[in-house]
């Protein structure tokens, strides 16, 4: 049985109906739109972030689950949904997961269009159904992300970031999400308990270990074949070459800042950047911070009984860092 599978077993059915009711919040009167949100609703991903939701309000209420729940999933799923749908049109992205992007097939204007629909229809289902503690989950982490991603940008054209801005890009990019699904997944069966704090917290750990094992990929790390050096290429800034940043003497700092500004077109030199990066500890030293964040994210399930759910949570943990892509 495949990994995902598994973890979802304890969910199944609540994933089923899930999808229904996720596929019925997206309707329009408008025909055009209808289809847009059928293509999207039929090339889901792996859906991990509806699958947090279910699982983290399952287990912290010992199994139960309720309408505010699946609105929750809805939410976080429509909104999510919108983001990626924007993304494509800022990264002039043709594919999504192997399909043509809803930019590359209807064209930016209709795509940023649907990408505020989503979110307006993410916002109603909140407001119409008085779930305004929910709502207030998921626009911070809206917030959060759009800082997240200006805050990269801003700083791509300085190629000496520290480790602190570093983390703070990636919680707010891609942390900020799993960790809104985690609290409210709480906050939908046990509102103001300190459940929704501290599922928050784990969830914020979690992403933050997500990003650090994409960051790997890019080294041909864990056996995933030839490294990528796609990041070197797009000059992004990632763990493993921070960490080399900040430990070479000052030749070697300018020579890898010189390879990437200059050089970054060059596949010989990108390779020379992956190997000096390997060879100086950049990649042991971002696995062992991966390691760190999943063990406190495991600190945290542990403080909750045995069962199912809390079980599923742990797999999924461990398949944040154990993927091969």
């Amino acid at each position: 049985m495949k990994i995902v599978e598994q973890i979802k077993l304890p969910i199944v059915a609540e994933m089923e109906l899930f999808e229904k009711k996720f596929f019925d919040s997206m309707t329009s009167k408008v025909a055009l739109l209808n289809r847009i949100t059928y293509y999207i609703v039929n090339r889901k991903g792996k859906q991990m972030r509806p699958m947090f939701v279910f699982l983290v309000s399952k287990m912290v209420s010992g199994g139960e689950v309720n309408e505010r729940t699946y609105r929750g999933a809805a939410v976080i799923e429509l909104i999510h949904t919108a983001t990626l749908v924007h993304d494509d049109v800022v990264d002039d992205s043709n594919m999504r997961r192997g399909f043509f992007s809803i930019n590359a097939l209807w064209k930016n204007k209709i795509a940023v269009l649907v990408g505020d629909y989503l979110l307006s229809k993410g916002l109603l289902l909140s407001i119409d159904n008085g779930d305004f503690d929910l709502l207030r989950i998921i626009s911070v982490a809206v917030r959060e992300m759009s800082e997240g991603e200006l805050l990269q940008i801003e700083k791509a054209r300085d190629l000496d970031i520290t480790e602190a801005v570093y983390y703070n890009i990636i919680r707010q990019k891609t942390a900020t999400l799993i960790a809104a699904c985690c609290s409210l997944g709480a906050c939908s069966v046990k509102p103001e308990s300190e459940d929704v704090e501290k599922m928050r917290k784990f969830g914020e750990l979690i992403g933050i270990a997500f990003q650090i094992k994409d960051d790997l990929f890019d080294y041909g790390q864990e056996e995933i074949g030839k490294p990528t050096g796609i990041d070197i290429k797009e000059q992004k800034m990632t763990l493993p070459l921070i960490y080399v940043l900040i430990h070479s003497s000052l030749e070697d700092k300018r020579w890898l800042i010189n390879s990437i500004k200059n050089q970054n077109k060059n596949k010989k030199r990108v390779q020379e950047v992956i190997h000096f990066v390997i060879e100086k500890g950049g990649l042991d030293y971002a696995v062992a911070q991966m390691l760190k964040y999943r063990d406190e994210a495991l600190e945290i399930l542990n403080t909750y009984p045995s069962s199912p759910h809390r079980d599923s949570l742990l797999l999924m943990v461990n398949y944040v860092i154990d993927r091969k892509k």
